[in-house]
């Protein structure tokens, strides 16, 4: 969530463009999805919003996503790291 300075921030009625926990200039929060638009503030009204925090779907659960757990009957190994502490042999 690093910015550079120069870069503007996204202002109240401009459409979001990632999943996320979002906090204007007044410290009020707002979870948005993608495709919706920045809230004006009831007392600012248009103000700069900054992401604080990106959504993940598969983790508010506390599970693991499933992408990211190997499968049993996985015959293709070749090639593949299957434990944390395999070495990959370089040429």
């Amino acid at each position: 969530m690093d910015r550079n300075e120069q870069d503007m921030l996204p202002l109240s009625h401009e459409k979001v463009e990632v999943d996320g926990v979002y906090i204007n200039e007044a410290g009020r929060e707002e979870h948005l999805h993608r495709g919706q638009h920045f809230p004006a503030d009831p007392v600012l009204g248009k103000s700069e919003w900054k992401l604080t925090e990106y959504a993940y779907d598969n983790h508010h659960e506390g599970r693991t996503d499933e992408r990211l757990v190997p499968k049993e009957n996985d015959t293709d190994k070749i090639g593949k790291i299957t434990n944390p502490r395999r070495q990959i042999e370089g040429g």
